[in-house]
């Protein structure tokens, strides 16, 4: 953990908001594992009195009343628990708003869907508390924490039990590309842009994960000890992430992680990657994994109106589920036996092109750094998106890899570019190329961007071609 807490600036300043309210406050707080949900909350509430409780880990022990147990056993903490009935879920919340009905108090009752899971009252009981108890206290603030979102999704944030009781509803995403900056400053990793920006590639804005990071280590030897080790944090990580959320259902939702390792794809051809039809059980099947955040679905758009279009591809949008797939599953049993070797992370099978799409992903999570770089407000943005043209008898197929659309009828066209060298003429020759198949209605204007990360060449900045060249070495400068 980072002596000082990185980011969430945004996050904090809601949080805060609420002090000012004169009712209790019910929340709720979603994303993935290792995201940085609980460590929001503890930063928030170290000014006030502060009780936290976490669910137990779901497993085929697990049953509602070693939950309930696991909560009794936490409050101990915090008060004297002698005439706490654990028996049931009701005894337990009154007893815990007895003793909060006064004063600024923040409640976490972290992995809320492991705590309810194992009892379908667990939900109308916690309802019926927070109304006839809980909220009684006007300072009082109960934070409902987890990283099974569609679980929160179904049994609050969408249901009519806690309809018009939540104040406020968070989803966590991975840190922006200035804060993990920040964050890397903070543990000592002052090594190159092109170093930290290998480990962001492979490992995402993800919290937890970069507090593994060793500063006197190289990027590839901490990918090697995080990744390629048996000992390492994320050679386990995926198996966690997937047991929490999917339980022993998870191969088919594996599959379709598999389907998108090597290029966003269709809804058809995600189907007949995985042998599944199109249909009710694959939508609830893609839903489920949009919630949990693994995947995004980028919709195109009409240029001439603005308007969504139908067309759509679905994108693997977590770097680390990626990396995971690609590399470290199909090397897991020669990591078990300690007999795996590898050099530098470079010599992977593949590794500059699926570099480009963990490019692509850092830099679709960070289009406000993009647009500030472009000097443009969101305000005036019609619509933005990685942009495909299906390829018809009257015009080409094209695909951009962001595109954004601005009232003026102006579009700006970026390109991703990952190296670790300096990027030459071909990038040009390639704009140019998706540029001329891109179907324009009349008065339309397109301006070329390039994203990379060491600049261009001489002979590609004297072309005088891309309007804006943004260098993300520099926002990544130690």
């Amino acid at each position: 953990m980072t002596k000082r807490f990185v980011g969430r600036k945004e996050e904090l300043e809601l949080l805060n908001d609420l002090t000012k309210k004169k009712s209790a406050s019910l929340i709720t707080i979603q994303g993935r594992r290792r995201i940085g949900k609980s460590r929001l909350v503890q930063e928030f509430a170290k000014k006030y009195k502060f009780i936290e409780i976490s669910a137990l880990a779901p497993g085929i022990h697990t049953t509602p009343e070693l939950q309930r147990f696991a909560f009794a056993k936490q409050l101990s903490k915090y008060f004297p628990i002698d005439k706490l009935d654990s028996s049931d879920w009701m005894s337990i919340f009154s007893f815990l708003a007895q003793h909060v009905t006064q004063g600024r108090y923040v409640i976490l009752l972290d992995e809320i869907s492991w705590m309810g899971s194992c009892d379908p009252d667990f939900i109308a009981k916690l309802k019926n508390a927070w109304d006839l108890e809980f909220k009684s206290n006007p300072e009082l603030i109960m934070v409902l924490c987890g990283s099974v979102s569609m679980w929160i999704q179904d049994h609050i944030t969408q249901s009519t039990a806690f309809l018009g009781r939540l104040s406020l509803t968070l989803k966590l995403n991975e840190l922006s590309l200035e804060e993990c900056n920040e964050f890397l400053n903070e543990i000592g990793f002052v090594k190159q842009p092109h170093e930290r920006l290998k480990i962001l590639s492979i490992i995402g804005g993800i919290p937890r994960y970069l507090e593994e990071i060793k500063p006197n280590k190289t990027a590839d030897q901490n990918i090697i000890d995080l990744c390629f080790k048996k000992s390492g944090i994320l050679f386990t990580e995926f198996q966690h992430i997937f047991t929490d959320i999917f339980g022993s259902k998870n191969t088919l939702y594996v599959d379709v992680l598999r389907a998108l390792v090597g290029s966003s794809q269709e809804s058809s051809e995600i189907s007949k990657v995985i042998g599944k039809p199109l249909g009710g059980n694959f939508s609830i099947m893609m839903n489920h994994l949009l919630v949990a955040g693994f995947i995004q679905r980028d919709y195109t758009w009409q240029i001439k109106t603005g308007g969504e279009s139908k067309l759509s591809h679905y994108r693997l949008s977590d770097n680390y589920i990626r990396f995971y797939l690609k590399y470290i599953e199909p090397s897991k049993s020669k990591i078990e036996k300690d007999m795996f070797a590898l050099s530098g992370i470079e010599s992977l099978p593949g590794f500059h092109s699926i570099m480009g799409l963990q490019f692509e992903n850092l830099m679709l999570n960070n289009r406000l750094l993009l647009l500030k770089k472009m000097n443009l407000r969101p305000h005036d943005v019609v619509y933005d998106n990685p942009y495909f043209q299906k390829g018809t008898l009257n015009q080409k197929g094209c695909q951009i890899d962001y595109l954004i659309q601005l009232k003026t009828q102006v579009l700006y066209a970026c390109e991703f570019k990952f190296s670790k060298d300096k990027i030459g003429l071909k990038v040009i020759h390639e704009m140019k190329e998706k540029l001329n198949s891109l179907s324009l209605p009349k008065r339309f204007a397109t301006i070329p961007v390039l994203v990379c990360v060491h600049g261009v060449t001489e002979q590609a900045l004297d072309e005088d071609y891309f309007y804006h060249i943004i260098d993300i070495g520099e926002v990544l400068e130690g």
